[in-house]
């Protein structure tokens, strides 16, 4: 089954880097709005488990992790192109044999926009956050988005109060 909050040990390869990092939103201020909780699973559960947990927790990944340590990510996609592959006997298969690895990370103070780019060039949904090493959340593009947005309305809200004001 699934275990939340594990913590990752070892840093893993990260999302671009911002010369500027006084500028945006960071994907800490994501975390904090939506919470760090992180849906782990282990590589040698059951692709058939798996489907269960995506289900039931209504998520499109899970981390995956090992005595700890991040091995890999496995989301849906990964489920369906197992399927493609080997036909209804992906539900067989262990996640370790559908799952991404190795895993793109990001830090928490990487900015919303550089994590965007990265997800659109590399056509990622899904990111661990990971913090000095330790596994701290996870972010989706959706919560990119959703950033995005709440970033729009307050520069619309700056601009029809000044004027407002003039």
């Amino acid at each position: 089954m699934f275990v939340v909050n594990l913590i990752e040990k070892r840093p893993l390869a990260g999302c671009r880097q911002d010369q500027d990092r006084g500028v945006g939103m960071r994907i800490s201020d994501v975390l904090r709005g939506k919470g760090s909780e992180v849906a782990t699973v282990a590589p040698g559960i059951g692709v058939d488990e798996l489907v269960a947990v995506l289900a039931e927790r209504n998520v499109g990944a899970l981390v995956v992790v090992d005595g700890g340590a991040v091995v890999g990510i496995v989301s849906e996609r990964d489920v369906a192109r197992g399927l493609h592959e080997h036909g209804a006997a992906v539900l067989g298969l262990r996640v370790a044999d559908v799952m991404t690895s190795p895993v793109l990370g990001c830090a928490p103070d990487d900015s919303v926009d550089s994590l965007a780019a990265t997800m659109t060039e590399r056509r990622i949904r899904h990111l661990p956050v990971l913090d000095g090493g330790d596994l701290v959340g996870i972010v989706s593009i959706g919560d990119v988005v959703k950033s995005h947005i709440s970033q729009l309305e307050a520069s619309r809200d700056q601009l029809e109060s000044y004027i407002a004001q003039g």
